[in-house]
């Protein structure tokens, strides 16, 4: 078990080329967002954003389109097509996907994750909704030769086949071990789990974090780093280290009471120059 600090997310931290343009930092996307879930694709979007994509797009239902594109700044967003394969191609010129924020209900966009699951090949996190839809179709997981990161709490770990009877450390590395996957068990001291039976433990962050809309920002910052070409279980390491940096930071000035999705969001870019100081 290693405990993640300053010293060793710094060197997870991906180099930005001095002469890169928007194409070299990585072209992600966001697949999610319902009828009265629209805000966490857009949290998912934004957060990929400022932890340093180039391109982000965001494809949601048409139904939930107008009011997602509506409140995007920098994304790039889409109503999904109705024929499957334009979903398929239009992802295919990404460098990765994150699955779930805000699917909801919509059976439609659920059986759309699970195929998407067996026909992208590109690395893939899922969260929220995103591991729901997943978790009756196991083997769509355990089949996929590309990385795979899952952001489960501990009820959507359970669900995905999770045991906790023998503690978060041991769950979370038999779940990854037989998923094939990067499992990131959330929660106080979030568990980071790869398939090899490596582990990591967070250091930062309070129940601060403990509103709607925090996990759909560290889903974005997972697939932003893994788009920027960092490796997904250090792009997850990192991710969720500087997740809790930004909840301790706005905790400092708002208290853990007052602390909002967009006050994480507003903190990335303080969390991510302490690792360059």
């Amino acid at each position: 078990m290693e405990d993640l600090n300053v010293r060793i997310c710094r060197a997870l931290l991906p180099k930005r080329a001095p002469e890169g343009h928007k194409g070299t930092f990585g072209r992600v996307c966001v697949i999610g967002g319902s009828t009265g879930y629209t805000g966490a694709p857009v949290f998912a979007a934004e957060a990929a954003t400022r932890t340093g994509s180039g391109l982000v797009m965001l494809g949601t239902s048409l139904e939930a389109y107008p009011v997602v594109a509506g409140r995007c700044d920098s994304a790039m967003a889409f109503p999904l097509p109705n024929r499957y394969q334009d979903i398929v191609e239009k992802l295919s010129r990404c460098d990765a996907a994150l699955l779930g924020p805000g699917l909801g209900e919509d059976l439609r966009l659920r059986h759309t994750v699970r195929s998407l699951l067996d026909d992208l090949a590109m690395p893939i996190v899922l969260d929220a909704d995103g591991l729901n839809a997943a978790s009756a179709h196991i083997d769509s997981l355990k089949r996929r030769t590309f990385p795979t990161v899952l952001t489960p709490h501990e009820g959507e770990f359970q669900r995905l086949g999770g045991d906790l009877s023998e503690g978060r450390e041991a769950g979370a590395a038999r779940l990854a071990a037989e998923l094939g996957c990067v499992v990131v068990l959330k929660g106080p001291g979030t568990i980071i789990a790869h398939p090899e039976g490596w582990l990591r433990r967070n250091t930062t962050g309070s129940n601060a974090l403990a509103k709607g809309g925090s996990g759909d920002i560290l889903g974005g910052m997972i697939l932003s780093l893994i788009g920027q070409g960092a490796d997904p279980f250090d792009a997850a390491s990192l991710a969720v280290y500087l997740h809790g940096r930004c909840g301790d930071m706005a905790e400092e000035v708002l208290t853990a009471y007052g602390i909002t999705p967009t006050d994480i969001l507003r903190a990335i870019p303080a969390a991510i120059r302490e690792l360059l100081s």
